[in-house]
This record gives C-alpha cells, structure tokens and sequence, in this order.
C-alpha cells in the first residue's frame, strides 16, 4: 500500500516538476520495457550487537528487513537456529539491532531506526516486541543486565538512559545527563549503578539505580563508545583512549593506543583487560597500573570492527567482526581463526546499498557492508569481494578500481581482473565518513571529500596518489564545514567543493549556508569561496558542466539550483521530489532522488521548472543517497529498484519510465 502511495504522490509532483508531453507516436527507442531488475544488489550477512552464554554466541544482523536473531554454537561453529525480529504497527522498520543483553534466559535486542526492545525466549524460540523508546528515527545503541537481571539502554536521539525491568516490564526513564547531548552510545552496569558513555560531550557518567543521581567520573577527549566494569574500576573507550578510574570518580588513569580508536573492550576474573582498535583490528593487553596497551596479535580481521570481545577461558578470546564473522584468539600462541557467519550457515539478506560503479561491458560494482557485489555483464554472474568497510563513493582507475571506506577513513583499490583488494592508507586527521571521490587524470591524483566522524564541524579536502598512498590531506578548506561533494573540471584543473555547515554532526553549527569553493588541484590553493543559496545548509552533490555548476540540496526539500562559474551566480532552480547525486552524460545532467517512491530527473531542461521526470518508482532503499550509472553512448544507467539492482532507460525523448516492485 505504501509503495502504491508513494507512485500517486510522485504523479502529483509540482508542475514545476515537468514530463514530457504524451504523444500519440513515441520514437521507436522508446519500445520495450524501460525497467529491467536482476536481483538484490548486495547481499549481507553483517551484524551489529552480540552475547554469549553457556556456549552459545546470539548476533544481530544490520541491513536486511527484518533484522536477524541468529543462534551460533562454538563448539560446532555453526548457526543453528535464527529468527526475525518482527515489524510492528509504528512507522519504519528495524533494520538491525546494536544493542543485545542476556537476562534471565532470554536475549533482548535493541533495535534501529526503530527505538524498539525485544526478547528472544532461548527455551522455546519465541519473539516478543516488550517497548517502544521512541518513534522512527532513533536508535537503542546500548543494552547491560545488571547482576539482578534489570536491563539499561542508551539511547538516540533524546540522549537519555533507561530502566527495564524483565520480570515486570516495568520502565524508568532518568533525567538528563548532560545539558544537550544526544546520544547515549554505552552502557554497563553492576549492583548499584548503571554507567553511560556520551558520545557527544564525551563524558562517562555514573547513575545510581535507585535515586537516579547522576556524577561524572571522566571527560574523554572525543565520544566515548565503550563502556565495562572492572572489580572496583570502569573502564571506557574514547577514540584511542582507554579510560580507568575507580567508581567513585578518583585514581583516573589514561592510556593510548598509538593510533586508531579502541572499539571493544573486555575484562577477566584477574583484572587483566583486552581490547581491540580500528581500523586495524589489532588486539592489546591492559592491566590498571599499566603506562601502554600491549600488542598481542595482530589483525584477525583485517580492517574490520570489533561488536563483542568475550573471554573463554584463560588462553582464548572469542569476538565477533562487525563485516560477519567470528575469531578465536589463542593469546598464548599468538595464533587465531576466522570464520564467515554466511558460510557457518547464517542466512544472508539484501541490504541497502552505499554505492554503485559501472565498468562498462565488463561488470557492475555494488558496494554494501564490509563487501563489494559483482555482476559480470558478460556472463551474469555475480560474486562477492570482502572489503574493509563501506565503500561509500568509487572510482575507476584504468585496471583498478579506488573506494573510500567507512569508518576507516581508508582508500582501497580493487583490481578488475584479479579482485585482489589493497589498502592505500588512512586519511586520519578525524576524516574517517568519505562522500565523494573522483580521479584527475591531469595530475594522476584521487581526489576525496570527507567529514569528521564525530561531533566537529571540519571536513576535508584529500588529494591521494593511487600508486604510492601518499596522502595530503586539506582539513577546514571550507571553513567550519565539511565536505559532502566533489567536482573536477578537468579542462582548467579547478576541483569545486560543495559543503556541510552541519559537520560531523552533534555539534552547533557556526555558520548558516553551505558553501561552494574552488580549488587549485595544481598549486593547492583555494582560489575563491561563495554561498550560492543563503539558508541552505547542506549540498548533497554538485557536478560541473558547460560552465555551470549544479547542485542537490540534501535539507531543504529537493531543492537544487545552477550556478554561472564565471559570475558566481545562481541561474537557474527549482524543487524536486527529493535529493540525490548528480551525473553528467551526453552533454545533459541527471539526478536520481529519495522520496516520492525514487524519481530520476534531466535537469536544465526547457521545459517549465528546469527538470524533466525521467523515471519513478524507483523506490528509497539507497543507505547513502541514490546514485546512476550509464552506458557510454546509451540512454541506460544501471540503477536501484527498492533494493534490486536494475537497468533503466533514461531517454528524454522517451515518456518517464515506471518502476514497479519486484
């Protein structure tokens, strides 16, 4: 019904919105279906929260409607039974579950962009919806039972802590912990409090069960991810930094890792600590007194996150990879094991995907989750390449293809004959959420727009040689803004900068309007800087073409305008159904957009408004924004229905296209 909705509002779309008038005798390329779908477009078997008890791990998968509730057995090492976490009547789905506590024989999950609470009967396999913490939108990041069984939650966006309590469903909500912040991203608990990590404001936070009083016990130096309970002390994880103080706030102690940030953290009977970083995967050793993290192994999962750390016995640490796996770690003999939860039996789904890259006459790339989906134009095959992340924006490079990962900040390559995936290197300098990449064939460099991770406001400008990894990296080159957007114009040199005055997120922004800017690829100079539509804060995308450069805008409703290079002013705009990334083809520019069921557009068209609807129907199942792909010397572009990927005739000599769902 919903998708039947969707098809009538985008068919009542403004008349500044316009078609092509219906003609008696459309021209012969017009025949034939406009829509042709071939399947999921990446397939996943990622998984976010994860537990252990009595010889049974419980992963949550992320990406696939409904999410998953797998049961793997260590000893046999394999998944031996799953379920779905149900939809329930309230707007949005879940599509996966950060946060998994055991209590009292049942495993409870919470879920996201669905707030919700529930629990797993490990007896009788039975699922039950027990709560709502909030509406469509929010996450449930942290789930702890403390020792009597009660359960805690972090939450975003109202930043708040909460009290469940299993044997009467009955809920508390504390007060706020701190003026302003939005994200409870940990939580621990032992008998008498319930710890929060702030991700924010950076703070660990100690609430009393009972009264609810709050006190800090430590500021990190950026958010805090991780929080667990040691004897008499608490640890956190604030970006590289391992907190350890005593639960009454006193003998804070502080050590780093040398670089990367601490993701999992996990105490022994002995006061001996482990943990694991990113984007390396590396694994250390702690103890309270201790001036260094100690290296154990090496990477058991290359580049990967770390959901759950989990101690066996005194020798082997278990833990689960955020890209779907699981490792052993022998810390005597400093060896270890992975095994592929798809292939221990984990049932993979379609996910959403980040981004899509066409060879022409050879394959279409899909990135997903920690992996890159292959179809083989030639044959129709498709395969399945690991890679460390999301690749969120792609680039060809003559055999090799280059992506930009989340959350490392990292550039792989991936060769086109032999799928052997290599790491460039990291751009640090807080550049780990990459949104745009292109190549300049002029100085043989990549180029690579970023934003911070965390609540800052600086994005940045990177400019990457493919063959060495040597990176510079141009933080703030928009003042106070990051980067979402990227265009080269490769005859004069000049790439244009499209920015974010939202930054990171979390953080008050201090300027109102996104900027454009032009850059000198060649001297590194930016050469001027304007706000082409005051009020506007964030570009989507922008593309230079004909001496005009065009932009989405991703808050403001679908807006998007055309800017004189020469004169730096707006020349043409207009509205659209929604927001997505440009591409240019055959001298016309196009857009494909959320909302309104997914519509593709000609924009600059003589038609009133400025913007042709190509297609609809397409639906909203892009994770990043939605993205086209066409043929060279063709009006097809490889595209997404729903979560299919699809071939679709862009014509604009042709009546729009109408998907339908698969």
């Amino acid at each position: 019904m919903l998708r039947v909705l969707l098809a009538v509002v985008a068919g009542l779309l403004p008349a500044l919105i316009a078609t092509p008038p219906a003609t008696a005798a459309a021209p012969e390329r017009c025949t034939g279906p406009a829509v042709r779908t071939y399947g999921p477009a990446s397939v996943t078997g990622a998984v976010v929260g994860a537990a252990v008890h009595e010889g049974r791990a419980y992963v949550v998968t992320r990406g696939p409607k409904p999410p998953l509730l797998a049961e793997f057995d260590l000893k046999t090492r394999k998944v031996i039974r799953s379920a779905t976490l149900p939809d329930v009547p309230t707007d949005g789905e879940s599509e996966g579950g950060w946060a998994v506590a055991v209590s009292g024989g049942k495993v409870y999950v919470g879920t996201y962009p669905v707030p919700d609470l529930y629990s797993f009967d490990i007896a009788t396999g039975e699922v039950r919806h027990l709560y709502s913490f909030g509406t469509n939108g929010g996450f449930v990041w942290s789930l702890a039972a403390a020792p009597d069984g009660t359960l805690y939650a972090g939450t975003s966006p109202d930043g708040r802590l909460w009290e469940y309590v299993p044997s009467t469903g009955a809920v508390r909500r504390f007060d706020v912990l701190v003026p302003g912040e939005h994200y409870v991203r940990a939580v621990a608990a032992d008998a008498e409090y319930a710890y929060a990590g702030l991700l924010e404001k950076g703070r660990l936070m100690r609430v009393d069960r009972v009264s609810g009083a709050v006190r800090e016990l430590a500021a990190g130096g950026t958010s805090i991810g991780v929080v667990a309970v040691n004897g008499d002390r608490v640890l956190a994880a604030s970006g590289g930094e391992l907190i350890d103080v005593r639960k009454d706030g006193t003998d804070l102690r502080r050590v780093r890792v040398d670089s990367g940030l601490l993701d999992a953290l996990t105490p022994t009977s002995d006061g001996t600590v482990y943990a694991a970083s990113r984007p390396d995967g590396t694994v250390y050793r702690y103890r309270t007194g201790d001036t260094t993290l100690t290296k154990v192994i090496d990477p058991p999962s290359q580049g990967d996150e770390t959901r759950l750390l989990h101690v066996v016995d005194e020798n082997t640490l278990l833990a689960f990879a955020g890209s779907g796996g699981v490792w052993w770690l022998d810390s005597r003999a400093g060896t270890s094991e992975f095994v592929d939860l798809i292939d221990a039996g984990l049932p993979q789904g379609a996910e959403r995907p980040q981004s899509i890259l066409l060879v022409p006459n050879r394959a279409v790339y899909v990135g997903g989750h920690f992996a890159m989906e292959v179809r083989d134009l030639r044959t129709g095959a498709k395969r399945r390449i690991r890679v460390p992340g999301e690749p969120k924006a792609m680039v060809r490079r003559g055999d090799k293809i280059y992506a930009a990962m989340y959350p490392t900040g990292g550039i792989v390559s991936v060769d086109i004959h032999t799928d052997e995936v290599r790491t460039l290197g990291y751009l640090g300098h807080d550049q780990q959420r990459p949104w745009d990449i292109e190549y300049d064939p002029r100085t043989d460099k990549l180029l690579v727009a970023t934003a911070p991770l965390s609540a800052k406001l600086k994005g940045a400008l990177s400019v990457v040689d493919p063959d060495t990894g040597e990176m510079d990296v141009y933080v703030d080159v928009i003042t106070d803004q990051s980067l979402m957007s990227l265009s080269l114009d490769s005859r004069s040199g000049i790439v244009y900068l499209g920015g974010d005055v939202l930054g990171g997120g979390g953080v008050t922004p201090t300027r109102t309007s996104a900027s454009v800017a032009a850059f000198d690829v060649k001297t590194r100079k930016k050469l001027w800087e304007v706000d082409p539509l005051p009020g506007h804060r964030t570009f989507q995308d922008i593309k230079v073409h004909d001496g005009l450069l065009y932009a989405s805008y991703k808050r403001n409703s679908g807006a998007w305008m055309a800017m004189d290079l020469a004169t730096r002013q707006v020349v043409r705009q207009g509205m659209l159904s929604g927001y997505g990334e440009l591409t240019v083809h055959r001298g016309k520019v196009f857009t494909s957009v959320f909302r309104g069921g997914g519509n593709a557009y000609e924009l600059g068209a003589d038609v009133e408004g400025g913007a042709r609807l190509l297609a609809t129907g397409l639906g909203d199942e892009w994770h990043t924004n939605p993205q086209l792909q066409f043929e060279p010397g063709s009006w097809h572009a490889w595209a997404l229905v729903d979560r299919d990927l699809a071939r679709i005739r862009l014509d604009p000599g042709c009546p729009p296209a109408t998907a339908t769902s698969p």
